[in-house]
């Protein structure tokens, strides 16, 4: 009977020892990292006050070769853009060259939950005007701290990245 407590009490023992030893092993689940980038369309053609659909000026076109230009090099997994002329012509040099759709999004229902369980651990670009692009900003990061975009300013480049609930914004200017 002692022979086969001790046995039990060994056993016991290395596999407590092996339990612990595989818990030490086991490598830590990876953060998910979510990355948006967020831009307002460029240069819209304003010769025609009453057209709400202008398509992008001379230099506006020129911004969206420099836009593509810009992201080359940064991996994109999806590109969202309003139904706009102007916003859809900003990013269609970038999606032609990342061989990526575009994605079309509701300005007034930004940042939902289907929107953040579709994007979830991606790198998005999403392209939208003035004022929506710092409210899609102020809604991933649950705080009301960018005001509207200057209407004459194009180039400006919001970089959200999101991991484990933290969010850092960083604002870039880009000619």
């Amino acid at each position: 009977m002692k022979k086969t407590v001790s046995l039990l009490i060994i056993l016991l023992v290395l596999f407590s020892c092996n339990e612990s030893k595989n818990k030490q092993n086991q490598i830590p689940e990876a953060a998910v990292s979510t990355t948006y980038y967020l831009i307002r369309h460029a240069e819209k053609d304003r010769s025609d006050p009453t057209n709400k659909n202008p398509e992008l000026t001379p230099e506006g076109i020129e911004r969206a070769k420099n836009w593509a230009n810009y992201f080359e090099n940064i991996e994109i997994d999806e590109i969202y853009s309003t139904k706009y002329n102007r916003t859809m012509q900003t990013v269609e040099n970038t999606a032609s060259e990342k061989q990526l759709t575009i994605k079309l999004y509701d300005p007034s229902d930004l940042y939902n939950v289907e929107f953040k369980k579709l994007t979830q651990g991606k790198s998005v670009l999403i392209v939208g005007h003035s004022n929506t692009t710092p409210q899609f900003v102020n809604a991933i990061i649950e705080e009301d701290k960018y005001p509207d975009i200057d209407d004459n300013e194009n180039g400006l480049l919001f970089v959200v990245r999101l991991t484990d609930n933290n969010a850092n914004v960083e604002i870039v200017t880009v000619n």
